[in-house]
């Protein structure tokens, strides 16, 4: 069964969580496919961008526990180390933008993966959880990385600690996501959003993935003098040349993401 669903529209390559009678949660055969799709569209020059969204009433639940306390099923180091750590590193690691389509619950291992994307736009109905303190785990799949550099400290603490329901209002509200939309149009919403980047300067976008990444780690001297040097690398693509000499010619640039 394919737990991936593929399906491109133009350059945009929609990736879909196949698990809806399980709320989408992962197992081992869903985490293995999701590494392989995104492997995938990453290597296509035909996928501009990504879009990663859930199927039926839930986005990600998180892992599936049954999977977890098997005791012939792989165990939490492999869960984590072959399953949510890959799929956070090829999130932040491929030069596209990626956007999540949060359209419903989105709780542990779901909200952190969620969380790690480009662009998340999330459903008036979808809730964030951090859902591990009610089970005696800690937060995973880059979850203490990203969410206090999101939300700040000291509410990413409590969250992390208390387990309580964001809802996607709140989660705009507090800098958690980008944007939220009425249910009935938020894939619609979400589309536009990843056909617009589609067509943008995608070596660019990658490039600021990039120093958002380093950004991270480094120096203010430091982030300076590495965006000097991938400065001098955006320049010289086909789409920097497009982008000046249709601002110069004043007409709408064709990007080709080269």
């Amino acid at each position: 069964m394919s737990f991936i669903l593929t399906e491109q529209k133009d350059q945009v390559m929609i990736l879909t969580l196949n698990r809806p009678d399980k709320f989408n949660s992962f197992n081992r055969d869903m985490a293995l496919q999701l590494q392989d799709a995104l492997d995938k569209a990453s290597a296509d020059a035909g996928v501009r961008a990504i879009l990663l969204t859930g199927a039926g009433k839930a986005f990600c639940a998180g892992q599936d526990l049954a999977e977890a306390i098997d005791t012939q099923g792989p165990g939490i180091p492999r869960i984590v180390e072959e399953h949510y750590n890959p799929i956070v590193s090829k999130i932040r690691s491929i030069e596209k933008p990626i956007i999540a389509m949060v359209n419903g619950v989105a709780a542990g291992a779901g909200a952190n993966i969620a969380l790690s994307c480009d662009v998340v736009i999330a459903a008036s109905s979808a809730s964030f959880i951090q859902a591990f303190s009610k089970i005696g785990l800690i937060p995973d799949s880059g979850g203490t990385f990203f969410l206090p550099r999101l939300i700040g400290f000291q509410r990413a603490s409590a969250l992390m600690m208390l387990g309580d329901k964001v809802t996607a209002a709140e989660a705009q509200q507090m800098g958690m996501i980008f944007k939220t939309f009425p249910d009935e149009s938020c894939m619609e919403e979400a589309m536009k959003t990843a056909t617009t980047l589609s067509m943008m300067p995608t070596k660019a976008l990658g490039l600021t993935k990039r120093l958002l990444n380093e950004s991270l780690f480094n120096t203010h001297e430091k982030q300076l003098a590495l965006e000097g040097k991938i400065q001098v690398e955006a320049a010289s693509t086909y789409d920097y040349n497009e982008g000046v000499n249709a601002f110069l010619e004043k007409r709408k640039p064709v990007f080709k993401g080269q």
